[in-house]
């Protein structure tokens, strides 16, 4: 069975634009099929993205399993693992490899609890 060529009729709609007004169209288009899966990235995560996002700050797969089991715990996982540690270090004046190694540890997760107020940040 061949396909009948209906080309110029779906083209119609586009025939009398103009090669710039054409990019603009393809570029508007574009951008109303990603922006919402950049919504949802923004707004969402998982416990995998945020142990990937801290095994790139330099912490190993079980120090990273211990911070975002402990974030998970806490309701904080939405704020970001990784965010979690670096505002805890910056709280303290302490090396971020130190702060993540105490939450790692279970330890100072009041003050991470503090620093947002319990997720409200």
């Amino acid at each position: 069975m061949k396909r009948e060529d209906d080309f110029q009729t779906r083209r119609k709609h586009l025939a009398d634009l103009t090669e710039e007004q054409l990019e603009e169209r393809f570029w508007k288009l574009a951008e109303e099929i990603v922006d919402p899966l950049v919504d949802l990235a923004y707004k969402n995560t998982s416990p995998s993205i945020e142990r990937s996002v801290l095994m790139r700050m330099g912490f190993s797969s079980i120090e990273c399993s211990g911070i975002v089991d402990g974030a998970i715990e806490r309701g904080l996982l939405g704020k970001g693992a990784g965010h979690l540690v670096y505002r805890l270090a910056k709280e303290k004046d302490m090396p971020i490899r130190e702060a993540g190694l105490k939450l790692a540890e279970g330890e100072m997760w009041e003050d991470v609890v503090a620093i947002f107020k319990g997720g409200a940040n």
